[in-house]
């Protein structure tokens, strides 16, 4: 579960969605005894749950595929495509599925090395002659394909301008983009999702193929998987909606990474191709031992990945299903659309879920976790235990969670004491936490941020301070899977170069599409502290740590994807200004 959440960048430490899971009505009663390899009661029960999380999350349409081996076993759409025009979603409704692309740049990587069109182990470059990216880590090994794909790059998460503008150029103008940005990390240190990395990736692609990117794709999976639903492209034309209502679908630059739109019937499709080791009908798609690799963990060597596995383009879970082996799985998320695509490989069992609303990220992965479940317990007899293992694994070198500031994977966290008694303050929410006499610490809710309460999602997380790396950080624990959920942060030693710059700031250069409605940098409890909010992303107030490196530089604080990121200051006629990911804010107040 927590290595599944650290992918996506606009997903939340189970705090506080566990927290709502736990006040929301129970789900459908779980259908017993399911006869062997008969998916109808499993296809009942998906009914009904998916109809109470469209209810629950008021998503206006969606439609899942379930697939055993060669077999579409059963697919369906719910709700509407196009609400206003009464259009049903549908198995073939398209879906802009967003980071999925990444399975078909990986794919099509994967195709080019087979044909001798590329090393996944030589330098990006290579292949990309113009691209290059300023580093503070001059002994570090050289960015490539094969690291891109596993997220252990050290790229950016994001190149931010222009990312989401309204006139996208096309996304290849990226590689001259980046020129003058920093990597954050040297690569193979620490899983950093990176949708820059992959869209650089598929520039390579286009180069070394010398066609069209998206040409390319067609011509080497599209059109041989009969994915006739399926294309990229930064503006669909697709409905999305929030709250059930028809909202603004932005415009997306960086197509290898989120552009495609394609329906849950074609996406079984290249499912289908997985399970049969690379064919489909008379044609290798991809060698056997491709996949194979595809699938190996591709950073054991991490230590600060903890127990987080990364194959080539997959993420791969062994808690998800008990008992079926890895799970490898990809979500989407694009503000008004969320997907997810998961399979158990040993058992050859897949799921696909998409959903045009806004309120469907949970949805989506819940959804399919579930369907794989029922699968494969239809498939085998194998069955989910009624409560997942509680107790946290050992760990050599846990700690005293202590106060301060900690930047995890939702921005920062804030401990605190009081009365003998640790608190942390999350998006709003206050928790408490207790120790075990293992040295980990349990969570409860501050019911009013006073009385501690238990929740049962919350009984089954464990936190634990550790120190990975020469770094102080914070681990989670749920079940048996432990995963890095941030780190300490410590003063900035250099106070006087940031002190200037404290205040609220406005977008000199607004090619973003998304427009903060706030933007600010302040002063707390000796930390530099950025925040800003958007109109798309309402009641989430974005914090993270700032600390700077030299008169002209500050990096964002923390591990991980949108951390290490270089920010600059500058100071002209107009006033301060400060410069991130291509982003320029000028000093208001």
């Amino acid at each position: 579960m927590f290595p599944r959440l650290l992918a996506y960048p606009l997903a939340a430490f189970p705090l506080g969605a566990l927290l709502l899971v736990a006040c929301s009505t129970p789900a459908p009663v779980k259908p017993v005894n399911l006869p062997r390899e008969n998916y109808a009661y499993a296809q009942s029960y998906l009914i009904r749950l998916i109809e109470k999380e469209m209810a629950d999350n008021n998503v206006t349409g969606l439609s899942i595929a379930l697939v055993d081996d060669q077999k579409l076993v059963w697919s369906s759409g719910f709700g509407y495509s196009d609400a206003e025009n009464k259009v049903p979603a549908t198995p073939r409704t398209a879906y802009r599925v967003g980071s999925i692309a990444k399975l078909i740049t990986a794919t099509a990587a994967m195709q080019m090395a087979e044909r001798g069109q590329m090393d996944i182990d030589q330098p990006l470059a290579r292949y990309l002659p113009e691209f290059s990216i300023k580093s503070r880590f001059h002994s570090a090994g050289p960015i490539t394909p094969r690291n891109i794909m596993s997220h252990h790059s050290g790229l950016p998460a994001n190149f931010l301008k222009g990312m989401l503008s309204k006139k996208p150029r096309y996304f290849t103008t990226l590689v001259k983009d980046v020129q003058d940005e920093y990597v954050p990390y040297p690569p193979n240190f620490v899983f950093a999702y990176s949708n820059l990395g992959v869209t650089l990736l598929g520039a390579a692609i286009e180069r070394a193929s010398g066609q069209d990117y998206s040409h390319h794709i067609n011509q080497s999976l599209f059109n041989p998987l009969g994915m006739r639903d399926s294309y990229f492209s930064s503006q669909p034309g697709l409905k999305g909606y929030s709250g059930g209502k028809v909202s603004e679908v932005l415009p997306l630059r960086d197509l290898p990474s989120g552009g495609l739109v394609s329906s849950v019937e074609d996406l079984g499709s290249f499912v289908k191709m997985v399970f049969a080791d690379g064919r489909t009908g008379n044609r290798q798609i991809l060698q056997p031992g491709t996949l194979a690799e595809m699938f190996r963990p591709q950073n054991d060597r991490v230590p600060l990945d903890i127990n987080l596995r990364m194959g080539l383009g997959w993420m791969l879970d062994s808690s998800e299903v008990k008992g079926g082996g890895v799970a490898a799985s990809h979500g989407g998320s694009l503000l008004n659309f969320h997907s997810e695509l998961m399979i158990l490989p040993e058992y050859k069992l897949g799921v696909v879920v998409a959903a045009n609303s806004a309120g469907a990220q949970g949805v989506v992965k819940k959804i399919a976790a579930e369907a794989l479940k029922l699968l494969l317990e239809a498939k085998t007899g194998i069955v989910q235990p009624e409560k997942p293992e509680t107790s946290a694994p050992g760990f050599a070198t846990a700690k005293t969670i202590n106060t301060g500031y900690f930047d995890t994977v939702v921005g920062l966290i804030k401990v605190d004491s009081q009365f003998g008694n640790l608190n942390a303050e999350l998006m709003g929410h206050s928790f408490r936490l207790a120790p075990h006499s293992d040295g980990w610490f349990g969570v409860k809710y501050n019911l009013l941020g006073l009385f501690p309460v238990s929740l049962s999602p919350l009984d089954d997380i464990r936190l634990a301070m550790t120190r990975i790396g020469g770094r102080d950080v914070l681990v989670g624990s749920m079940g048996n899977e432990t995963t890095l959920v941030g780190e300490k942060l410590q003063p900035p030693s250099a106070r006087e170069v940031l002190i200037d710059y404290v205040g609220k700031y406005e977008l000199v250069n607004q090619d973003m599409g998304v427009t903060p409605t706030s933007l600010a940098l302040h002063y707390e409890d000796g930390m530099f502290i950025a925040e800003c909010t958007f109109a798309q992303l309402p009641n989430i107030v974005l914090r993270v740590g700032i600390n700077p490196i030299s008169d002209t530089e500050a990096l964002i604080s923390g591990l991980g994807s949108s951390r290490g990121e270089t920010v600059r200051m500058f100071k002209d006629k107009t006033g301060k200004h400060m410069v991130f990911s291509g982003l320029e804010m000028r000093k208001i107040n």
